[in-house]
């Protein structure tokens, strides 16, 4: 019936359910069914003649589902009916297997009907595929009648089924009175558990070799949820005894008492009290038993789930003493079998009424229901578990020797005492007893007894229950030699949970919020095997591997033990310090600040600081979590879930990097809000991933795992532009925003760079910038970053740089094109003042403010290479290497060099970038005369920076507001870099400037009117700054063109303003 009643699923449902041009002909056949006149009524079923071949195709593995339904139906009926005209004898303390496959037989029955009920589509399938049908071979399927009278009659299965059980009611209630002294005794509150001691080995330790024993064996471990669900679908079908046996009864209602729900497949349930109630309340004579149940349900809801809590509370201990006890003696696992199956049992039992009961609550407290401690439940199991896989050998060889040396001698004592023993039940007999003498591990034995349970048998077992009883025994005992693993499914299979994932979600998250639970957090994987058993072998399609995405979830666990010590490691940055010292300040000059009552600011280290051992701080809690998480990682080495095997460690190595911080959020670490251009600084960044790092270090401690080539591989996509899924990396996240928050507000004169702090200031505006630049560009900051990007990321850095300034200098160059016949002139015209007056005019502005901005992003580009050759011992390259050879091998080895943040000559990302700019349409003559010219409208237009109120220098920065003197270092490099890539004598167009710029800058001293000459002196120092800066210029070469006395004058007027502004 799965595949029928998976039509529920929106997904599972057949197209024809759900086709809106069928709608009309589908509930014209649900409400004839199941007769359907399709003579008369052509035009409501018109659209199914075109679909009836795909129907018939589509709907045939439903409808012939439904046919074995009914089939199944009819065998267990004629089952039924020999087994009544046999008389069979029926009692769980004797015939074990018979009666419990009987029972079962009859609830699988039940249940079956009852979900065949509960597809609400049924009837279109059935009908369709039968229309089809009649369409295509002109007359109904020869099942239809009696399938279509099947689904009618069964509309209430229950009720039905009552009536149909009228003759079966002696032997099934003899079956079920069997079970009145095994229900009551496996159905006690956790107080009589705890009072019995119950499966515990060291409570009697004079007993501890001693072999487990009962007469009843098998029922001991038998589920209480089985004989619920035959106890309270049982004592339905046979009600009638309900009134006459008050055993009966007594079962009955503790049976009720106990749930409120039963299962009746995977995750659908059967609620017990409403379903009785309807069927008894239109019975007459049957109050009595409606008020029963009424009084059961409220003492469900009140008083069941406190006594599963409790017996869940009971069995945690119970187990763990257990598991400890075997784990240290395995030997114990062949006489105390028994008790280990049982333990297996009842703590199944208990999961599975929790798990059922919290998905279908029917009362308003729910505290019965949250069990967070049911992970370690689960733990114990699973350790039990392993312990029967692991010495499996040693229960073997213990139990052959035990049916060869006392369950043989024993048997044979019985059969030699039989009274009547007919010859061939004799004969059966002396086999098995010699069978067991001789029995070896590889052998197996399965006595079966059935035949004695038949009225006419010559040997009844009714007659001989004590043989009986012992048959039960010995079954067991050879369970133990030839079927373990199935025992252990029989006694602890919890792949139930595949079918409540949410449920499975819940408990695990739980289970991680509680320290406690930490190291119990590995069964929800080991949970995943389980799954294995979901499947139903008449059902293959079933078989999917999507159940293992639950395990995965183990290793998220790992980040719970992370988030705190980089906060601890944050509150020694230095911005911490400040309050402190504020504080210490005012105490010192005796000043009152805040407010009375304040809290005093704990310190950092504060948390390692305690009085005694007893005292646990957060860290230490969070330490111990930590170690608790690695220890559930580290107890198994491997898992097979479905055809796969789970490795933890090998599966945590290979995904900490997408799973764990700052691994799968180290560029969310960078706080990076793109909307308000705000981004952590970089030394902050680096503290974080340091204290994660050190932390990550310490699972070394616990599990065996190699944390740095973690690292490595992490790390080092985080230099690169886009890590291996595709995402921006901190080093594309910084790189952006240097160059469009910091840079650009440098370039619209909110932020100086001063050279004498090696970093970039804001200056004072209206509009006060939101971040303060001299906290993200100081040196200690750029080594951060240099030390975050590493080689590979500065040198994305240089490139993105040396981008924008390879599109300034294109725009320059446009200004050069415009202006090529007045610069031409100029640059042969430097000694006519007049004719240079007159040409200058004719000049289109803007160049000097490009230059500038290059300059300003070459100083940047400066100060982070000086900080990556700072934290780079990657290289240690002689400067002699640097200046020797061919042209084209010193590039090569300017490159080497400047990756590893050494100073260049040239250059060589900006030779790169400005090399790409080469047009197809103009000369290499025709570029090299524009490079040319450029020198020379820049060394023209020096002259105007004098009448700028933000040109004057500052001695305090060395350097001036507007960042003009930047340009010293875009002068030197331009030059170097063009004529490098146009191989021109860069020290011929260096001079040629030079002598330019001082014959320009020498007229403004001449000049009369002060506002163009305001900081004439602060322009002159340009000239000193540019020769300081060039590798190929000289001071003898400056005196050459500018005379020294004019730049000791300028040096000593900016001073002297200097301190008279200052004052």
């Amino acid at each position: 019936v799965l595949r029928p009643y998976a039509c529920g699923d929106p997904k599972a449902k057949p197209s024809y359910l759900i086709d809106k041009n069928l709608e009309s002909a589908v509930k014209f056949i649900v409400r004839k069914f199941p007769a359907v006149e399709t003579r008369n009524n052509n035009q409501q079923l018109a659209q199914l003649q075109k679909e009836k071949s795909e129907i018939l195709k589509n709907l045939a593995l439903y409808y012939f589902t439904f046919v074995d339904v009914m089939e199944f139906k009819d065998h267990v009926c004629e089952l039924l009916n020999t087994i009544d005209a046999c008389q069979v004898f029926f009692d769980i303390t004797v015939n074990f297997d018979l009666t419990k496959n009987y029972l079962d037989l009859v609830v699988t029955y039940t249940n079956l009907m009852m979900l065949l009920s509960r597809i609400e589509e049924r009837k279109a399938i059935i009908g369709l595929y039968n229309y089809a049908h009649e369409m295509t071979h002109g007359s109904s399927d020869r099942e239809y009648p009696r399938l279509g009278q099947m689904i009618v009659d069964y509309e209430n299965p229950l009720k039905k089924m009552m009536e149909e059980f009228v003759p079966h009611g002696k032997s099934l209630s003899d079956a079920l009175l069997s079970l009145q002294m095994v229900y009551p005794r496996r159905n006690l509150s956790a107080d009589q558990w705890r009072n019995a001691q119950l499966l515990s080995l060291i409570s009697a330790p004079s007993t501890m070799l001693n072999p487990a024993q009962s007469d009843t064996m098998p029922c001991e471990y038998l589920s209480l949820d089985t004989m619920e669900k035959w106890i309270v679908f049982g004592f339905i079908l046979c009600h009638g005894v309900l009134n006459s046996d008050q055993s009966a009864l007594s079962l009955w209602k503790l049976a009720l008492q106990s749930s409120t729900c039963l299962c009746l497949f995977r995750d659908e349930v059967f609620h017990i009290h409403k379903a009785a109630e309807d069927l008894f309340i239109n019975i007459r004579g049957y109050n009595k038993r409606v008020n029963d149940i009424k009084e059961c349900k409220e003492q469900a809801l009140s008083h069941a789930g406190l006594m599963h809590r409790e017996r869940r509370k009971f069995l945690r201990s119970a187990l763990k003493e257990l598991a400890t006890v075997l784990s240290d003696q395995p030997g114990l696992l062949g006489p105390k079998a028994l008790f280990v199956f049982m333990a297996l049992s009842f703590a199944r039992d208990e999961i599975i009424w929790l798990l059922r009961h919290a998905d279908n609550i029917q009362k308003k407290s729910t505290d019965d229901f949250i069990d967070k401690h049911i992970a370690e439940l689960i733990f114990y199991m699973e350790e039990l578990r392993a312990h029967v896989r692991k010495y499996g050998p040693v229960m073997q060889r213990y139990y052959v020797q035990y049916l060869s040396g006392f369950d043989a001698v024993v048997l044979n004592e019985l059969v030699q005492n039989l009274s009547v023993c007919p010859e061939d039940e004799s004969i059966i007999m002396s086999s098995f007893v010699n069978t067991m003498t001789s029995l070896s591990v590889k052998q197996g034995i399965q006595p079966n007894t059935a035949y004695t349970s038949v009225s006419k048998a010559s040997l009844g077992i009714a007659d001989h229950r004590e043989l009986g009883k012992m048959m039960n025994t010995i079954i067991f005992h050879t369970k133990m030699v030839d079927s373990l693993v199935e025992m252990l499914v029989e006694t602890s299979d919890l792949s139930i949970f595949c079918f409540y994932s949410r449920a499975f979600e819940k408990m695990f998250q739980q289970c991680l919020e509680l320290p406690s639970q930490s190291r119990h957090s590995i069964s929800f994987p080991l949970l995943c095997t389980h799954f294995m058993s979901c499947t139903h072998e008449l059902c293959p399609e079933e078989v999917s591997s999507d159940v293992t995405t639950e395990s995965q979830n183990l290793t998220v666990s790992i980040l719970k033990g992370f988030p705190v010590p980089p906060v601890l490691l944050l509150q020694l940055l230095p911005k911490h310090c400040a309050k402190t010292i504020s504080q210490a300040v005012n105490k010192k000059s005796k000043k009152q600040t805040g407010k009375k009552g304040e809290p005093e600011r704990e310190k950092p280290g504060v948390e390692s600081m305690r009085k005694n051992r007893l005292l646990v701080t957060n860290l230490d809690k969070l330490h111990t979590a930590l170690s608790e998480l690695c220890f559930s990682i580290n107890y198994v080495p491997n898992m097979v879930i479905w055809e796969h095997t789970f490795t933890p460690r090998e599966y945590l190595t290979s995904h900490l990097e997408i799973l764990v911080p700052p691994f799968r959020s180290i560029v969310g670490m960078t706080m990076y809000n793109q909307a308000t251009q705000e981004i952590a600084k970089p030394s902050e960044l680096l503290t974080s991933v340091r204290a994660y790092m050190t932390v990550l270090q310490s699972i070394e401690n616990y599990v065996q795992i190699d944390i740095t080539r973690v690292f490595n591989n992490v790390l080092l996509q985080q230099t690169q532009h886009l890590d291996s899924h595709g995402e921006p990396t901190i080093t594309s996240l910084y790189t952006n925003w240097y160059l469009e928050t910091l840079l650009r507000q440098v370039s619209n004169g909110h932020i100086a760079y001063f050279p004498a702090m090696k970093a970039f200031v804001n200056l004072p505006t209206e509009n006060e910038l939101t971040f303060n630049a001299e906290e993200y560009s100081d040196i200690s900051e750029m080594r951060s970053l240099s030390e975050l990007l590493g080689p590979y990321g500065m040198k994305f850095l240089s490139e993105s740089l040396m981008w924008h300034i390879s599109s300034q200098v294109a725009e320059l160059k446009k200004l050069v094109v415009d202006n090529v016949e007045v610069l031409t002139q100029m640059r042969t015209s430097f000694d006519k003042p007049e004719q240079m007056a007159a040409l200058f005019k004719k000049l289109s502005c803007g160049v000097l403010k490009r230059m500038t901005i290059i300059g300003v992003i070459l100083s940047f580009r400066s100060l982070a290479q000086e900080a990556l050759r700072d934290v780079s011992s990657l290289f240690n390259l002689p400067s002699a290497v640097l200046f020797s050879g061919l042209k084209l091998v010193a590039m090569n080895v300017y490159e080497l060099s400047s990756a590893a943040g050494l100073p260049c000559e040239i250059d060589p990302a900006l030779v790169v970038a400005l090399s790409s700019q080469k047009s197809e349409n103009i000369s290499p003559e025709e570029e090299y005369k524009i490079a040319c010219l450029l020198m020379v409208f820049v060394a023209v237009s020096m002259p105007t920076l004098a009448s700028n109120v933000m040109s004057q220098y500052s001695p305090a920065i060395e350097g001036h507001c507007n960042n003009i003197h930047c340009l010293a270092k875009a002068v030197n490099q331009i030059a170097a870099a063009l004529f490098t890539i146009h191989k021109g004598s860069i020290e011929d167009r260096l001079k040629e400037f030079l002598a330019l710029a001082s014959s320009s800058l020498l007229k403004i001293g001449q000049e009369t009117d002060k506002i163009t000459t305001r900081n004439r002196e602060s322009v002159y120092l340009l000239l000193d700054m540019i020769v300081q800066e060039s590798p190929f210029l000289t001071m003898d070469l400056l005196e050459s063109c500018f005379p020294y006395v004019l730049l000791r004058n300028a040096y000593h007027a900016v001073y002297k303003q200097s301190v008279s502004s200052s004052t």
